[in-house]
């Protein structure tokens, strides 16, 4: 960035200025708070987020230097303003596999092709593992193919679950095509996400507490002994 593009002194000031300003408000909006999803500590906590941003970016811009504020993405669900007596709800589910085992797949799908067409249902297996997915999805309910992935060898990626709430049920086939696409966030009643990267957080918690534990006790064990692997209780 040339000098002449480069903010002034006083506009890293004023920045700032406004970052204390925004820390005021949002304390303020906390201790007023109506409940747990007030909209005003919603707005308030929006506001100093940009504000914080905002100085990040200039105080970097004029000196080089930066924050020790993580700026917040914007991935939390805003507050519910839905109807307070749903007539409907919906349920959405999105959950994420990787083919880990194809020939187990293939086997778990033959198998019930076989049974089909003993009775007369069908005949032949699946050659492929797309032909496989469409005859175990076509077979059992997606419910049961979550408890029982591994028999099918799949490997389980991130899911989540949305519940929204309106007044009235939608027409059918209305949202079939996308049926994330027109969800408003403010009709979300809860959301319940489960991913790997939670996992990984806190395994690298539990580490950091393992290693600091680790310096200041003494095992008791023998040579003989560093086999023995610790249990943990997660």
């Amino acid at each position: 960035m040339s000098d002449a593009a480069q903010p002034t002194a006083a506009e890293v000031r004023a920045a700032a200025e406004a970052v204390k300003t925004a820390l005021d408000r949002h304390l303020a909006a906390v201790e007023r708070r109506s409940g747990e999803d007030d909209p005003a500590v919603y707005e308030a906590f929006n506001q100093l987020a940009a504000a914080a941003e905002a100085y990040d970016e200039l105080l970097y811009d004029r000196y080089d230097e930066v924050t020790p504020f993580e700026i917040p993405g914007d991935d939390t669900l805003p507050p519910y303003t839905g109807p307070e007596e749903p007539n409907a709800i919906s349920v959405l589910i999105r959950r994420d596999y990787a083919v880990a085992e194809p020939q187990r797949l293939l086997a778990q799908a033959q198998r019930v092709e076989a049974a089909d067409a003993e009775a007369g249902i069908g005949v032949g297996g699946p050659g492929t593992v797309h032909g496989a997915l469409g005859t175990l999805f076509g077979e059992f309910e997606p419910d049961e193919i979550a408890s029982r992935h591994k028999e099918f060898g799949l490997e389980e990626g991130d899911s989540t679950l949305w519940v929204t709430a309106s007044d009235e049920p939608t027409d059918p086939g209305e949202w079939l095509e996308a049926p994330f696409e027109h969800v408003d966030p403010q009709q979300v009643v809860c959301r319940f996400d489960v991913s790997a990267v939670f996992d990984e957080d806190e395994d690298a918690d539990d580490d950091e507490d393992i290693d600091e534990d680790v310096d200041d006790f003494d095992t008791g064990l023998d040579e003989d002994d560093e086999d023995l692997e610790p249990l943990t209780d997660r």
